[in-house]
């Protein structure tokens, strides 16, 4: 009387599709599957960093670029903006 009768599954899967909807079980799975994740790493003691993918990585401003681009360590230090007073 367990889940290993395809028939018992499908019937679980469909009751499941009435209860919450087709668009919200993608989103149960995937929460299911990242608090998963989470616990199997926090079990076994690995702590993981997100790493930042070259696509979610921030541009250099032009400064640091032009710096790079003439091997400088850092670009040149800009003076700060004077304030300026309107009487």
């Amino acid at each position: 009387m367990g889940l290993d009768n395809p028939l018992h599954i499908a019937f679980l899967v469909v009751i499941l599709l009435l209860v919450f909807g087709a668009k919200r079980l993608p989103e149960i799975g995937r929460s299911l599957g990242s608090g998963m994740r989470e616990f199997k790493d926090s079990v076994s003691g690995e702590a993981k960093q997100p790493a930042l993918s070259q696509h979610t990585q921030q541009p250099a401003p032009p400064a640091q670029q032009a710096a790079q681009a003439f091997g400088e360590a850092h670009p040149p230090a800009q003076a700060p903006a004077e304030p300026t007073h309107q009487a």
